[in-house]
């Protein structure tokens, strides 16, 4: 049976379970000019089409229709959202829905291949934070894993977001055996010293690349690595964060994002907008509804938030991940938006 939404003004967007959503993660491309090999094959993928892409203007009236229901927290993604030529434009637009009584959270997923570029441009549109993905410090296992030489690039990157202003930065990680898990106390240590936030990330089941069991470095042991040298003390008051986060020694912090050993979906208050304005309430699931169809038919405001607030309704427990009745999600992460 499918649910039933009670009639009268969407005010927020709440599952059958009781969670009430306030983030939304929005992609505003696929396109990506990196090639990671978990992630992407290295002709790409077939591309969205230009015309099939929510314009800014359609990014700013969802967002602004999530934001009349409760949604506080968006981060812009891809594919690598600084590709996308309208970028600036369309950080400025969303941080007008931000006040001093009643702030947005504006963040952005990034590569940072080009954040020389817009890092000072993006602070001043009104992007609150940035979070790096960065999965080595060596430029050759960077070519090998990106297909790339842009390590340099992506540093200068996170030197131009610190020059910016941009605090918190986080940078993410993702961590599979025999690949990069050599480098967890490499990567720590060169984190604490700049003043990042690592977040260390288990491999998941999405992209190209095979995915089993004994392709994940799991929380365990991220944290008997860490422990090697350092003392960790778990920090409390998590609430809805993907990140459980240690305090090391009397320092800085690291996170893990364990999606996969140690899910978090009980207190999940995500949904994702793809680049082309499908709505997705669980990164493990096919199940998407589109938004873009109805907004181009002239679906206004209440309409738009009845549709979310129906898909956000349906939304399931958890993520079967792991278990045997678990199916694969067809789309990678450049697709669904990370």
């Amino acid at each position: 049976m499918h649910p039933t939404l009670p009639q009268g003004t969407v005010t927020e967007l709440v599952d059958s379970y009781g969670r009430v959503h306030r983030s939304m993660r929005i992609s505003i491309t696929d396109k990506c000019q990196l090639r990671c090999t978990y992630c992407m094959p290295a002709e790409g993928l077939p591309w969205i089409a230009k015309d099939d892409l929510l314009s800014p203007e359609e990014i700013y009236f969802l967002a602004k229709a999530a934001y009349s229901a409760g949604i506080r927290e968006f981060r812009l993604t891809g594919g690598e959202p600084l590709i996308r030529p309208e970028v600036v434009d369309i950080v400025a637009r969303l941080a007008t829905l931000s006040t001093a009584e009643d702030p947005v959270d504006l963040s952005m997923t990034t590569n940072a291949v080009l954040l020389p570029r817009f890092a000072v441009r993006l602070k001043e549109a009104g992007l609150n934070r940035l979070n790096v993905s960065l999965d080595t410090l060596r430029p050759e296992r960077f070519a090998k894993l990106t297909l790339r030489n842009s390590l340099e690039q992506v540093l200068d990157g996170l030197h131009a977001a610190k020059d910016a202003g941009f605090t918190p930065i986080k940078i993410n990680t993702l961590i599979m055996p025999g690949v990069n898990d050599d480098e967890i106390l490499d990567l720590t240590d060169f984190s604490l010293k700049n003043g990042y936030e690592l977040r260390f990330i288990e491999h998941m089941p999405l992209g190209i690349s095979a995915w089993d069991a004994d392709t994940i470095v799991t929380q365990a042991d991220i944290l008997r690595e860490l422990s090697q040298r350092y003392t960790l003390t778990e920090m409390p008051n998590r609430k809805s964060a993907p990140a459980a986060r240690w305090r090391i020694d009397d320092g800085g912090t690291v996170g893990i994002i364990a999606s996969v050993t140690n899910p978090f979906c009980g207190d999940c208050d995500r949904l994702r907008l793809s680049a082309d304005g499908k709505m997705r309430t669980c990164l493990f699931s096919d199940d998407e509804t589109d938004l873009r169809e109805s907004l181009r038919n002239g679906a206004d405001t209440q309409a738009i938030l009845r549709i979310m607030a129906l898909a956000t309704l349906g939304k399931g427990p958890g993520h079967s991940v792991g278990q045997a009745d678990y199916v694969r999600p067809k789309k990678g992460m450049s697709q669904i938006g990370g």
